[in-house]
């Protein structure tokens, strides 16, 4: 329903204008360079300033100009999925939109300030593109968190659909039962303590058979780190580890390497033969997903929407 039909249009232009008001008194600005109410969204203000800000973000993101009306409705249903995930106890604190900011300019291989310089530059807040960030944090973690069980794909689904594409679903692997080796070495440490911890690993890399010994070896040794057995298969491991591990016999440990924590190795226990699913295979399971996922977003947003309250002035 919108919000006319339950409160007379005067009493909301009248919560509006005061809104506006308080902020120019705040802000000191004279009343002309205030900013109008476009749309009321459960009580929350929707102002030409934010369509004008959300249209420079989508052009700059998208080199399209989107029309205002579709920002407008971009913008409402972000209150409304926002009000929605609160609702639920999603809501992120200004240091998590900030680390989803910093972690967009990692991806552009820039720092937060250079973004939030090459955002002002073309006439873009920050905060205009933390609110869309902050959006998509809550819509995604709340969608996936409701309806998790819906949005599973069945194997068997993805087994068929690989077959009618005609491509193989299985392709030939190795699994790989793992045991990482540490020997500390405090930060800061002199170059000839790493050289000699090295030789140490060197050392007892000849000594060691198989993972008994790696544990008995280095669990007696002070600072030494024994972590517990992990399993992957070809698939989860970069092709260099993985030539590594092909060419390291079964018991053995791999050749030391130099890390923050110290020298690193690992114990390779078992290796054996396995079948993992092909790329093609993986890539229809997600896209079985995200269309699963978008229907679920679609029709939920659809609902709630239904009970928002929404005025456009």
């Amino acid at each position: 329903m919108t919000i006319t039909k339950l409160f007379p249009r005067r009493f909301w232009s009248l919560i509006a204008g005061g809104a506006v008001a308080l902020a120019v008194l705040a802000g000191g600005a004279s009343p002309l360079q205030a900013q109008s109410v476009v749309v009321m969204v459960n009580g929350e203000p929707i102002t030409s300033l934010d369509i004008e800000q959300r249209t420079k973000l989508n052009f700059l993101t998208t080199r399209k100009q989107m029309p205002r009306k579709e920002v407008i409705e971009e913008l409402i249903d972000e209150k409304v999925k926002i009000k929605e995930a609160k609702r639920f106890g999603v809501d992120p604190s200004a240091s998590d939109i900030d680390q989803a900011f910093a972690g967009m300019s990692q991806r552009m291989r820039i720092s937060p300030d250079q973004l939030t310089k090459s955002l002002e530059s073309q006439g873009v807040r920050p905060e205009t593109l933390k609110a869309r960030l902050k959006a998509e944090m809550v819509w995604g973690s709340l969608v996936r968190g409701r309806f998790k069980e819906s949005l599973q794909v069945g194997e068997k689904d993805v087994a068929d659909a690989a077959q009618q594409s005609g491509e193989p679903t299985q392709a030939d692997a190795f699994e790989y039962r793992l045991q990482p080796i540490v020997l500390i070495v405090p930060r800061g440490s002199a170059q000839s303590a790493i050289d000699l911890r090295r030789k140490e690993a060197e050392s007892l890399r000849e000594r060691v058979q198989s993972c008994e010994q790696a544990n008995t070896y280095f669990k007696s040794m002070r600072n030494a780190a024994v972590r517990g057995i992990i399993t992957k298969t070809s698939a989860d491991i970069p092709g260099p580890l993985r030539e590594l591990l092909d060419k390291t016999p079964i018991g053995r440990l791999t050749p030391p390497e130099i890390t923050k924590q110290g020298v690193e190795m690992v114990a390779l226990c078992d290796r054996k033969p396995t079948k993992i699913d092909t790329p093609k295979k993986r890539e229809i399971r997600e896209k079985m997903y995200s269309q699963k996922y978008e229907a679920k977003s679609k029709a939920y947003l659809a609902d709630i929407r239904k009970a928002a309250m929404i005025e456009y002035r």
